[in-house]
């Protein structure tokens, strides 16, 4: 039979290899340049997580900014905070696009936002920026695929950008420095059960 100390030197040998394999992954990175992410998928939490990555960055003391589509007309909690650490925003503030239901308005409004946002990409005092929701305008054809990555790629190389939303485009996901997928298992909502404020806004 195994010992108890024979266990934990095994389990030592093992922790030990794992150390060497993560330090020397870490060694080997060391390009310094800003970020594209990518946060994607049909589950709850994609502008959450943007946004948390957005106070991250402002409790370092760096410049941050935002673009929010979509859902610019609620009462935002994130954007009430934010905004009083210097927080930059451009709001879309015409609410969902199946209520407005009219694509002129929604196309100028979601250009009007992106005028902005593409100030924040060109400016160099910006250390992270969040376009929450910005895969529909692309999907929608408010916003041209190719103008979104051009600016993306031209902007200042220390500068990291968030995209959120579902349905990220492929060519958007190639260029990305990393993406990640929120998958939904199952939501509130499906149960009939009313979205809370400070936990769904």
């Amino acid at each position: 039979m195994v010992d108890q100390s024979q266990k934990d030197s095994r389990y030592k040998a093992r922790q030990q290899k794992v150390k060497a394999e993560i330090d020397a992954r870490v060694a080997s990175a060391q390009e310094e340049k800003g970020l594209f992410l990518i946060i994607t998928g049909n589950g709850k939490g994609k502008s959450t997580s943007g946004f948390g990555t957005i106070a991250r960055a402002v409790g370092h003391g760096q410049k941050c900014g935002v673009g929010q589509f979509i859902k610019g007309t609620w009462d935002c909690g994130e954007r009430a905070l934010l905004e009083q650490h210097g927080v930059d925003f451009a709001v879309m503030a015409t609410g969902f696009t199946w209520e407005t239901q009219n694509k002129e308005a929604d196309t100028a409004a979601a250009q009007a936002t992106w005028a902005e946002c593409k100030k924040m990409l060109g400016n160099d005092s910006y250390d992270v920026i969040l376009l929450d929701e910005l895969t529909y305008m692309v999907s929608y054809g408010y916003i041209e695929l190719s103008e979104v990555i051009a600016a993306i790629n031209h902007r200042p190389e220390s500068q990291s950008v968030i995209v959120t939303g579902r349905g990220a485009h492929r060519e958007l996901i190639e260029i990305a420095d990393t993406v990640s997928e929120v998958r939904n298992i199952k939501h509130a909502f499906e149960k009939g059960i009313k979205a809370r404020k400070g936990v769904d806004w």
